[in-house]
């Protein structure tokens, strides 16, 4: 996990157990215990921001992809598309600027930026003290842009209701295979700017037997964000699970 990828900060608590990895005091029988009290502690947060937000009807998706697969211009169409029908609020994570949470702004939408430095994903922490400042309303739809990456954020729950990963065409069509534990994660598999098609060496069907070998029980949507393909079966997809918060918190 991320004491390999070089994302630890020693000022961060979450980070603590993952410093100095090939180091005489990280041996197998200490950072495997540190590593899962890591994970632990984020569960643990994860699942209480969970209840809070199903407790207020409001429906969190954690979106996920490597870097330019088109998560903010999805973004930026759905709040287009989507205003006065579903409201939609946005954590944008980066490891700097606040750009992306300066696009969902100016498409109408209500963002927090959270800036990780370092760091190549978001945690619970991290979204639960996002949430305290942005505040959803009750019965709306709360989507975590994730850090760009494949890796490290499949590891960590965010108190989402559901996990949509991203991959666009110019990806290749191998990607569920290389990247099988962020794919296998997903609730939601999106293959992103089917517009381009006709200009890149991408075999759908190559893709979509990649993505089931992967993940079989993953619903998928095929789409583009500029041109419109596939985004009215996305909405539909995105209405009924605006629902089914509220049908979790009125449950006896």
């Amino acid at each position: 996990m991320c004491r390999t990828c070089g994302c630890s900060d020693p000022m961060d608590d979450h980070t603590h157990a993952h410093e100095h990895p090939h180091g005489p005091s990280t041996g197998p029988g200490v950072v495997v215990p540190l590593e899962q009290r890591v994970l632990e502690r984020n569960d643990r947060l994860a699942a209480e921001t969970r209840r809070r937000l199903r407790a207020r009807r409001v429906c969190a998706l954690n979106l996920m992809s490597g870097p330019g697969a088109g998560k903010t211009t999805l973004l930026e169409r759905m709040l287009r598309d989507l205003a006065g029908d579903l409201e939609i609020a946005v954590i944008e994570g980066d490891q700097a600027t606040d750009h992306d949470a300066a696009r969902v702004r100016a498409a109408g939408g209500r963002a927090v930026q959270v800036n990780t430095g370092p760091g190549c994903h978001l945690d619970a922490a991290m979204v639960a003290r996002a949430l305290e400042a942005l505040d959803p309303a009750a019965g709306s739809i709360v989507v975590v842009e994730n850090v760009g990456n494949l890796v490290c954020p499949a590891l960590f729950d965010l108190g989402e209701d559901a996990r949509v990963v991203i991959a666009s065409v110019t990806d290749g069509d191998d990607k569920p295979l290389k990247y099988p534990h962020m794919f296998r994660a997903a609730d939601v598999l999106l293959l992103s700017k089917v517009d381009l098609l006709p200009h890149v060496r991408f075999d759908r069907d190559r893709w979509r037997g990649a993505a089931r070998e992967v993940n079989p029980q993953a619903v998928g949507f095929e789409l583009s964000a500029t041109r419109g393909d596939g985004l009215d079966a996305w909405y539909g997809w995105l209405r009924r699970r605006a629902v089914e918060p509220r049908a979790v918190a009125s449950a006896p």
